[in-house]
């Protein structure tokens, strides 16, 4: 009698089963993947935060002491050409703080 938890075939070859980010390193594209998906994490949390606690587009522009225009290039997520300067000051608007490390 076979047993059904046979590990026969279940042997793995070349890159199967390596991480995403491993792939995405050895194409080179690790560093600009990763930037991106933390700026839209941080648009996401930030816009979170004004629904959250009703504060309007143009207050926190105006607690930022920027325009409009560039708090709405913060909230996009597919813009990815924000100051780390420009993010703080979002983090202390709504109460927070930007934490950032080199791991």
């Amino acid at each position: 009698m076979k047993k059904a938890n046979s590990k026969k075939g279940n042997s793995k070859k070349g890159k199967i089963g390596s991480s995403f980010d491993d792939f995405l390193k050895e194409d080179g594209n690790y560093e600009g993947v990763t930037a991106r998906a933390i700026k839209r994490v941080l648009a996401r949390q930030l816009d979170e935060l004004m629904r959250r606690e009703e504060i309007s587009k143009t207050q926190l522009a105006s607690r930022m002491k920027t325009s409009r225009a560039q708090l709405d290039r913060l909230l996009d997520p597919e813009n990815d050409s924000v100051t780390l300067g420009t993010l703080a000051r979002a983090a202390h608007a709504v109460g927070r703080h930007l934490r950032m490390e080199l791991v």
